[in-house]
């Protein structure tokens, strides 16, 4: 550890220090259980309460118009019980809560979990991941649509003229709801939890005044009416089933994904206590009043349950309920999105945070108005909840199969589960997962084509964004340049010095005198022939891992002389869920006197470079189209130096590096 800063150590024998203060987590929870449970309420369960608005008029449809037979009624809700049970309960409440990164939860989490097993035979569950959260992107786009003309749809049991205003409302709605989105929705996320309290209980009320009128509903506890329905149903028609209860889940992926802001105990009370019971009594109320011998009025048997002089306070209390349900959703596609360019699977789109001390709050332009743009084609194309259905079970049945198939090695890695107990649980759940991702695929031209084609098409940018990047950095590496010893030797037996402190941005650390210098200082020796007095090289780390704890950064000293100068190398390491400001952490560093930078930032000139690609003459054609496709990427995707603050204060000097990938 260096201590004495006019100390000259040994010819070139580096010293290192290694040190950063211990940082807890950006989204520390502040609050009661009890509070922490409402805020839960109004962010993770917006999607999979609203799920009764349209679940059950897919799941019936097709079958005979008017009165239901009572095995079909019975059937229907017991199979709804019982995928709500094994796949929310108990997959992602029960067990998926317990896969924590550092308390962080959802698809790159599991990503991040799984990386450092990279070399044992698991790149497969890694690429799975990747497909994804491409899914997920996918999910952004219908949610919004599916869920507010669900909601509006209501108008039209006590008011059918008023039907084809239904579109043009949802569409003025959803233009509404992405303009806000650059100002923050940490203002209006307050009052969330408590309008969603209001939400479950109302459509518990509403399931518990049928079930009291119809109490032989309660028959469907017991699964053998599902099973009875699926076998009398026939291949095609289970499979018709299946697809459509994947709306019953649709919105539970959030238990997990959410997890960091609230931790895993507010989530699973918030279920067991709020959610589940009021989901259960209204499904169940929905399928008394079938059982009733009633036909749903405008073909929406959500809004038949409530009276009629209440129709229109419903109608607004539900428009509501969804609209926070596509905020979460389209808040957690920012964070997705902001998830996946720390982690290097994605290029660095330009992010506002919208929250002074919460580094989660992001507002990712590109993306909502994608999400925007995505949804409104969509609301105009199907004009209708049900037509989407299909979409939308397609991407929820995607994640969660993916979930669950990430979850094997997950148990045996990391828990050191049996194999017995883990293919007993994980390997049922995925085919459990597979069979309803297999059912929604007989969808895929009715709609389920979006996710799909969208997942597909991220997870291409991913994998080529991540190639890209790879071959970059060992192109840019690869090239010949001096040593640190010789640098060192420059260093010493140099004349004139160029004053300003002068920060290299390096694509790798520097640790030994053998190690080669980047490419960039090669290129300024050549042009200049001069070196600063005092030069820290940076290079910039992203782990795995949501958040860095400690030893934020490491420090190598080369030389240090108090006449002369020094050449300092600094390692500085972020999560992907933090910030990545580089100028930030320099001039701490430099407060406490940790490495040889002024304190003012005005005094420093920052080196980067920017790299020309070119292609190696041997490419085939296929290379060449990724390669094109890389190009593309990296004219949409913000220089990594502003991505690091750098240049907010500092003056930068960004040098073109010609560079040959292969």
């Amino acid at each position: 550890m260096v201590r004495d800063r006019d100390a000259r150590p040994r010819e070139h024998a580096p010293q290192t220090l290694v040190s950063g203060p211990e940082r807890g987590p950006a989204h520390a929870r502040h609050g009661s259980l009890g509070a922490l449970t409402v805020a839960a309420l109004g962010i993770v369960f917006g999607g999979i309460g609203t799920s009764p608005l349209y679940a059950l008029d897919l799941l019936f449809r097709g079958h005979a118009v008017g009165p239901l037979p009572a095995a079909t009624v019975l059937g229907g809700l017991s199979l709804v019980f019982w995928t709500l049970s094994l796949i929310v309960a108990v997959k992602y409440a029960i067990f998926v809560l317990r896969a924590d990164n550092d308390g962080e939860g959802g698809i790159f989490a599991l990503y991040g979990l799984l990386h450092e097993y990279r070399n044992r035979g698991i790149m497969l569950f890694l690429w799975a991941l990747m497909l994804g959260a491409g899914l997920l992107f996918g999910d952004g786009i219908i949610t919004p649509a599916i869920s507010v003309l669900s909601a509006l749809e209501g108008i039209g049991v006590d008011a059918p003229g008023l039907e084809r205003l239904v579109v043009p409302v949802t569409a003025a709605l959803l233009t509404l709801l992405f303009a806000v989105q650059a100002k923050g929705t940490s203002g209006i996320g307050r009052v969330f939890g408590p309008i969603l309290v209001c939400w479950f209980l109302v459509i518990a009320a509403l399931g518990i005044r049928q079930i009291a009128e119809h109490p032989g509903i309660l028959a469907a506890f017991n699964p053998m009416h599902g099973l009875r329905f699926l076998w009398h149903s026939g291949l095609h028609g289970s499979l018709l089933l299946l697809g459509a209860l994947m709306l019953v889940v649709a919105g539970g992926e959030a238990l997990y994904a959410d997890m960091g802001h609230f931790g895993p105990r507010p989530i699973r009370l918030g279920w067991f206590a709020v959610v589940y019971p009021a989901l259960v009594l209204n499904y169940l109320g929905q399928g008394a009043f079938l059982l009733g011998g009633h036909t749903p009025a405008g073909g929406k048997l959500f809004f038949s349950l409530v009276p009629h002089g209440l129709l229109y306070p419903m109608v607004a209390l539900s428009t509501v309920a969804a609209v926070i349900a596509c905020q979460s959703l389209i808040s957690g596609t920012f964070s997705l999105a902001s998830q996946a360019t720390a982690l290097g699977l994605f290029p660095r789109l330009g992010t506002r945070h919208t929250h002074d001390s919460h580094a989660g709050q992001v507002y990712v332009p590109f993306v909502n108005w994608a999400l925007y743009v995505g949804s409104l084609v969509l609301v105009l194309t199907f004009r209708s909840s049900s037509a989407l259905g299909s979409a939308y079970g397609l991407a929820v049945s995607g994640v969660m199969v993916i979930t669950s198939f990430a979850m094997i090695p997950v148990a045996r890695l990391r828990w050191n589960w049996g194999r017995a107990s883990t293919l007993g649980l994980w390997g049922s759940l995925t085919l459990v997962n597979g069979s309803f991702f297999a059912a929604s695929s007989l969808k895929v031209l009715d709609g389920g084509f979006v996710p799909l084609s969208l997942g597909v098409i991220v997870f291409l940018v991913m994998v080529t964004w991540r190639w890209g990047r790879k071959a970059t950095f060992a192109a840019y590496s690869a090239k010949e340049t001096m040593t640190v010893a010789e640098l060192v030797s420059l260093h010493r037996d140099a004349k004139h010095f160029m004053e300003r402190t002068a920060v290299l941005m390096a694509p790798k650390p520097l640790r030994r005198d053998t190690d080669r210098t980047p490419a960039l200082l090669q290129l300024l020796w050549d042009r200049y022939g001069i070196l600063p007095r005092n030069l820290i090289f940076v290079e910039v780390i992203h782990r795995k891992v949501p958040y860095i704890h400690e030893n934020r950064y490491a420090v190598v000293v080369f030389d240090r002389h108090r006449d002369r100068g020094s050449i300092i190398s600094v390692e500085l390491s972020f999560g992907f869920m933090e910030e990545p400001n580089v100028e930030r952490a320099l001039e701490g560093m430099a407060r406490h006197h940790e490495i040889d930078l002024p304190t003012d930032r005005r005094q420093w000139i920052i080196h980067v470079s920017n790299e020309n690609l070119l292609p190696s003459r041997g490419m085939n054609i296929v290379a060449r189209l990724r390669y094109r496709l890389f190009q593309h990427l990296r004219r949409v995707s913000q220089p990594a130096y502003y991505a690091y603050g750098l240049g907010d204060e500092v003056q930068l000097s960004a040098e073109v590096v010609p560079v040959r990938v292969r």
